[in-house]
């Protein structure tokens, strides 16, 4: 059994990989200023860079968790979702209403994605 763990504190990893399977933990925007699309971006931005040094990309997507703050922003988030997510390629995903653990943030995604065969 392989097991690593990247960008570690005492609570918790940003990167988990166990037998060819990385997972991220939520990520949340660096920008709360920004509206529901600029925070999801941001957030997709931060999830492109931690499948990079965990050596994959969201080509090799399996699954997502999103959590919203609010369903009205919905469509915002899935506008920024779909121009990022690989066309014919898209992860199974979850998305629900959410509160989040600061009031500034509007949404927070997980995902999971397989490390490419070699």
């Amino acid at each position: 059994m392989s097991l690593t763990h990247h960008d570690s504190n005492a609570r918790m990893s940003q990167i988990a990989v166990h037998n060819g399977t990385v997972y991220l933990a939520g990520q949340v925007p660096s920008d709360a200023s920004a509206g529901m699309r600029g925070q999801t971006e941001q957030v997709l931005a931060r999830i492109d860079e931690l499948l990079a040094r965990a050596g994959t990309s969201k080509e090799h997507l399996i699954a997502a968790q999103v959590w919203v703050t609010s369903m009205g922003e919905f469509a915002e988030m899935n506008a920024a979702w779909d121009a990022w997510v690989v066309p014919g390629r898209p992860p199974v995903r979850a998305a629900v209403e959410a509160r989040l653990a600061k009031p500034e943030w509007k949404v927070e995604i997980m995902v999971v994605a397989a490390l490419p065969e070699a």
